[in-house]
C-alpha cells in the first residue's frame, strides 16, 4: 500500500492550493482515502475523507473551504483548499483505511506535505 502526497507550499492568506495523493492499485481499494494534518505542537486532525463510493466527510474547521475529490482512472485523491488561513498551516498526510480480515480498519500513511499560510 503506497500513497504519494504532493502539492504543498507557501501561500498567502486567502489563497488556494491543491494537494494530490497518488495511490497504488491496492491502496485505491481502501474503504476510504483522506487527508489529515498536524500543526506544530498539536495532535493530528482529520481534514477530509472520501469513501470508495464517493461519500465525503470534512472536519468542522474546513467545511465550505476545502473540497476532496477522487479520480479513479488516475488513482488520485485531491484536496482543493481555498480561502486558506494561517491556522491551516500544517503538515498534511494522505491516509488510506484498508479493511482487515477481522473487520477492523488498518491505517496506512503517505509522507507528509507541508502547507504554510502566511498572514
Amino acid at each position: 500500500v503506497q500513497l504519494q502526497a504532493s502539492g504543498g507550499g507557501l501561500v498567502q492568506t486567502g489563497g488556494s492550493l491543491r494537494l494530490s495523493c497518488v495511490a497504488s492499485d491496492r491502496a485505491f481499494t481502501a474503504r476510504s482515502i483522506g487527508w489529515y494534518r498536524r500543526a506544530p505542537g498539536k495532535q493530528r486532525d482529520m481534514v477530509a475523507t472520501i469513501s470508495s463510493d464517493g461519500v465525503t466527510n470534512y472536519g468542522d474547521s474546513v467545511k465550505g473551504r476545502f473540497t476532496i475529490s477522487r479520480d479513479n482512472a488516475k488513482k488520485t485523491v485531491y484536496l482543493q483548499m481555498n480561502s486558506l488561513k494561517p491556522e491551516d498551516t500544517a503538515v498534511y498526510y494522505c491516509n488510506a483505511k484498508m479493511p482487515a480480515p477481522s473487520g477492523a480498519l488498518w491505517d496506512f500513511w503517505g509522507q507528509g506535505t507541508l502547507v504554510t499560510v502566511s498572514s
